[in-house]
């Protein structure tokens, strides 16, 4: 039980570094500042394992403590906690749904403390309402920066067409490693705070040997979404692939420092829109990438919280709730594919 724990959270660390540490190079390598795929993944590694390393400590304390008691969680509970979580992401990734670790991870745990009791609701509260404020101001940030600074770039490119191009070049690529910076620091924890309350190592060692997986997670598995996110962000220049990085580290980095896990999916698309709507009101409710965002941010970690619920009933309590187990499966996969339709 103990290997298996360790290599459940070391798996979903590479899974993590693959999906959200490889696509915060897509603007830098969409655009061509970099073009080689193998050395935007490298640049995503090695900074994403800087910023773990660097400052990824009060996010880990808050997902091991945080959200319910640490003296509840024992070892079977952590790996039923990892492995809700990976197999929400799984399901996810197979489907093709973009998730939040943070959000699968934070349900699972939250599925633990409803079968006990135990939960700290009030940063559960902290925690669900970062999750809805900060992708919504990386739509008003974006919007806002890029209302006034796009209208500028023309005029630089045409005034000083070489130098501004450099600069430009330089900015984004900055912008890519800060935001890999960032995701480093805020999900990380993801994968190994759990681990936390068995004393299987010290936080230093679990940040250093999870932040290595995730860093290895983007330079095996992160070349697809990094082509992904390339591609789906080849419309915006250089400034506005800069100003998405930017605003998204720097709100997911600020979070961090609080020690809130955050969505980095939700909150850089969420960046993205912004750059793209031409202005900000009601009506973008109704678009229907946003639609599915909100659909996907509600349900994520409550596929996760039913998860662990039921696989606590199964092997902890020795309940025969196998089929309902296999009910929140079939769901599971069922909505994705229904959402995920054009």
């Amino acid at each position: 039980m103990v290997m298996y724990t360790i290599i459940i959270s070391l798996f979903f660390a590479a899974n993590i570094g693959a999906s959200g540490t490889a696509a915060s190079m897509g603007a830098a390598y969409g655009s061509g500042a970099v073009k080689s795929k193998y050395l935007a993944v490298s640049l995503a590694a090695i900074f994403a394992f800087l910023g773990a390393n660097i400052g990824s400590f009060e996010v880990v304390k808050t997902i091991s403590e945080g959200i319910v008691p640490e003296s509840i969680i024992n070892l079977p509970l952590t790996a039923i906690i990892l492995t809700s979580a990976c197999l929400t992401l799984f399901i996810a990734n197979v489907v093709g749904i973009p998730l939040s670790t943070s959000e699968v991870t934070v349900g699972s745990i939250v599925g633990v403390g409803i079968v006990y009791g135990v939960i700290h609701w009030y940063m559960l509260f902290i925690i669900i309402m970062t999750w809805m404020i900060i992708p919504v101001l990386a739509l008003v940030l974006s919007y806002t920066l890029n209302h006034y600074t796009t209208a500028h770039e023309k005029k630089w490119l045409i005034k000083h067409p070489t130098t501004m191009k450099k600069f430009l070049i330089v900015l984004v690529i900055f912008s890519g490693c800060y935001e890999a910076f960032s995701a480093g620091m805020n999900n990380v924890a993801n994968a190994i705070g759990p681990l936390m309350n068995l004393d299987m190592m010290n936080v230093t060692t679990a940040v250093f040997w999870g932040s290595i997986f995730m860093a290895l997670g983007a330079l095996t598995m992160g070349f697809r979404v990094l082509e992904t996110t390339g591609k789906k962000i080849t419309s915006l220049s250089l400034l506005q692939g800069s100003i998405v990085s930017i605003t998204s580290g720097t709100l997911i980095l600020t979070a961090s420092i609080f020690g809130i896990p955050v969505p980095l999916t939700q909150t850089t698309t969420l960046g993205i829109i912004g750059i793209q709507s031409k202005k900000i009101g009601l009506e973008i409710r109704h678009q229907p990438v946003i639609r599915k965002i909100i659909k996907v941010w509600i349900l994520s970690p409550l596929y996760s919280l039913l998860l662990s619920y039921c696989l606590i009933q199964i092997f902890v309590l020795k309940q025969n709730t196998e089929w309902i187990l296999c009910m929140v499966i079939l769901w599971m996969i069922w909505y994705y594919k229904k959402i995920n339709r054009p």
